[in-house]
């Protein structure tokens, strides 16, 4: 779009102006887009500049919208040289055990600080291109405050074998979540299906099938000490935030998850825990970690198998909940 193109409408209903752009709009915008437009003087009602949000449509008026140009075309990703814990690698793949805080690749606003970037330093010119110039090498991703285990397709051939490996369900994942909840089962399967949150499009939520796609997660409950747990947890399938929602949805969300949490909290302390003393920061992240991953190699079919160690954050987290009476 550019900097002439302007939309109309005519208001059939009452209602309040920016839900009204919203509705009208759809996919393209979000509401906090339409309201910034709003407040820039973009927005006009009979010909007549309007700029309150929360203006009070009759019906009947006539509402243009001038859209903001397109931003620029990003320039090219630049490698940067960040820590990076590898596990494996070879001429077709890497694996890696990724750290909290790293997103998996560049997104809305975030050019550099990925593991996109790392991997370009890393492995400059031996990266798959299957997934894009934004994506080189990414096969699957793990939410930027999840850890662990992840493998990078370092050719096309690779990349292109390991996600049909991933599509058909040949590649078994295990987690381990600290809890503040326990669900009713100490095992068992979780089959919800998940889709967009009704009223926050970034978060997920259990839907009905209809407006859904279908999910299956295996869990047990390794530990548990008072109302937390340790719970190890095998999706089947790998849809967005599921093992997050999943453990929602029965009871035991994740320590310290800002989405899913209980309270919807940013971090976990000592106090939390309900542990006496000075009150510590034991975690500021999701308490979830990709500990193993199992998949067949993409040339030999030789099966191979990688773990990663609980990160410390949640190993003194894990500590901390032992001592819960």
């Amino acid at each position: 779009m550019d900097e002439s193109r302007r939309l109309a409408w005519n208001v059939e209903a009452p209602g309040r102006l920016d839900a009204f752009l919203s509705g009208v709009l759809g996919e393209e915008a979000s509401r906090g887009q339409v309201q910034g437009w709003i407040k820039e003087g973009r927005v006009q009602i009979g010909g007549l500049e309007v700029t309150k949000t929360s203006h009070k449509l009759r019906g009947g008026e006539s509402v243009e919208v001038r859209l903001p140009p397109p931003p620029p075309p990003p320039g090219p990703l630049q490698a940067e040289d960040l820590p990076l814990t590898i596990l494996f690698q070879d001429e077709h793949l890497l694996v890696i055990d990724k750290p909290a805080g790293l997103s998996v690749h560049p997104g809305a606003g975030q050019r550099d600080g990925t593991l996109v970037n790392v991997l370009l330093h890393h492995s400059p010119g031996a990266l798959s291109q299957v997934g894009g110039e934004e994506r080189p090498g990414i096969v699957h991703r793990l939410d930027k405050d999840t850890t662990g285990v992840m493998v990078v397709a370092r050719s096309d051939r690779a990349h292109r074998e390991l996600a049909r490996q991933f599509h058909d369900r040949e590649v078994s994942k295990r987690y381990l979540a600290l809890s503040d909840g326990l669900p009713r089962e100490k095992e068992g399967l979780i089959e919800a299906p998940l889709g967009r949150h009704p009223k926050d499009r970034k978060r997920q939520a259990v839907v009905e099938l209809a407006k859904g796609r279908t999910a299956s997660t295996r869990y047990v409950v390794e530990e548990s000490h008072g109302r937390f747990g340790l719970i190890r947890c095998e999706p089947k399938t790998g849809r967005t935030h599921q093992i997050r929602v999943h453990l929602q949805f029965v009871g035991a969300p994740l320590l310290a998850d800002k989405n899913y949490g209980r309270g919807r909290p940013e971090r976990c302390t000592t106090a939390d825990l309900g542990l006496p003393g000075e009150e510590q920061i034991l975690l500021e992240r999701h308490a979830l970690h990709a500990a193993r991953l199992e998949f067949s190699h993409p040339l030999s079919r030789e099966r191979m198998a990688f773990e990663a160690p609980l990160p410390s954050d949640m190993a003194e987290t894990l500590d901390a909940i032992r001592r819960v009476v």
